[in-house]
């Protein structure tokens, strides 16, 4: 079967695309999926440039989607033939007690989807959304996931509240069509007229350049009579301060990304100030995932995809997006 590699130190020319043996026939409690699909996300760029150190040979890629073509003894919750997406955290089944690593975190800490085929525990996927293709589906792992424990198990989220999310990335879409679907109002930031008015499109009941507006937090306070109840943080130090501005007293500011950098000043003054919380958060649960199912076959939601690049062309789709050109999940077709 093929797979993809990373070779030490990483960099997108280390990554090796080559042929290994089938994975074995799935003993008790296990499944064998045959993979067709993967995502793209921050973090899996990190491990595969070598920001993040990874072993030599590993497996990249967090996000899998395909069809399981076996069950082991004892697995009732799928057949052959069931579409299945797998989980971020796949030891992470249920409950408050929440990892702090990445150590079990396929393609970071273990072998990744940049495969055809794995033989993996039942427990490692749940079902995917009806109808949906194994590109739709492989973007629910990490982007989906995250945005909705950010809204829906953490914020708590209700209609009427109001949302900020920033960038056009997968996670803030996935939050902005979220916030929609239960009735919140959303102010979207991007640098580019043209995606806000893609941002619009899906939505967005205000939209804010943030080039041209570099004070974005207060535009959302005036916007508001007030500020906003959620932020959907990605940017991390380079863009904590508006967000704290943004938010009314009390918001909830769900740190997610550092697309700006790892560490950097936090307003403490104001957060306390204005009571808000700042939530550090890492995707979600199995059961998180399997309640995000749900919704998605309850409401009708489907992902933004905006490019779908072939496995072998694994490095080329981490060059889109470095040109931070894309809207929405960049996919991998396996």
């Amino acid at each position: 079967m093929r797979q993809v590699t990373i070779k030490s130190p990483g960099g997108l020319e280390n990554l090796v695309v080559g042929d290994t043996a089938e994975p074995p026939k799935p003993g008790a409690g296990e499944v064998r999926v045959r993979l067709r699909a993967s995502s793209l996300n921050f973090h899996d760029y990190l491990v595969a440039c070598g920001t993040i150190p990874a072993d030599d040979g590993r497996i990249p890629m967090s996000d899998g989607a395909g069809t399981v073509e076996a069950v082991g003894e004892g697995v009732t919750e799928f057949a052959p033939g069931d579409d299945v997406v797998s989980c971020f955290f796949p030891t992470w089944q249920d409950g408050e007690k929440r990892p702090s690593d990445f150590r079990r975190v396929p393609g970071d800490g273990i072998d990744g989807y940049a495969r055809e085929q794995v033989t993996l525990p039942a427990t490692w996927f749940t079902g995917a959304p009806n109808g949906w293709s194994h590109e739709e589906a492989a973007t629910i792992t990490t982007a989906g996931v995250t945005a909705w424990r950010a809204l829906i198990v953490e914020g708590k989220l209700k209609a009427g509240d109001v949302v900020a999310t920033l960038g056009t990335g997968g996670v803030s879409i996935y939050a902005l069509q979220i916030a929609k679907a239960m009735g919140a109002q959303v102010i979207a930031t991007s640098s580019s007229d043209e995606k806000l008015d893609r941002l619009r499109a899906l939505g967005a009941d205000h939209v804010i350049n943030y080039r041209t507006t570099p004070e974005w937090g207060k535009e959302m306070r005036r916007l508001t009579g007030g500020g906003v109840d959620h932020v959907i943080e990605v940017g991390g130090p380079g863009t904590l301060a508006q967000s704290v501005t943004a938010g009314r007293p009390g918001a909830l500011i769900s740190l997610i990304g550092v697309l700006t950098g790892t560490s950097g000043d936090v307003p403490t003054a104001q957060l306390m100030a204005r009571q808000q919380r700042l939530q550090g958060l890492l995707v979600g649960s199995r059961r998180h995932q399997q309640d995000f199912v749900a919704a998605l076959n309850a409401t009708g939601l489907r992902p933004v995809i905006d490019r779908s690049f072939d496995l072998a062309q694994l490095a080329d789709a981490f060059r889109h997006q470095e040109t931070n050109s894309h809207f929405g999940k960049i996919c991998v077709t396996i």
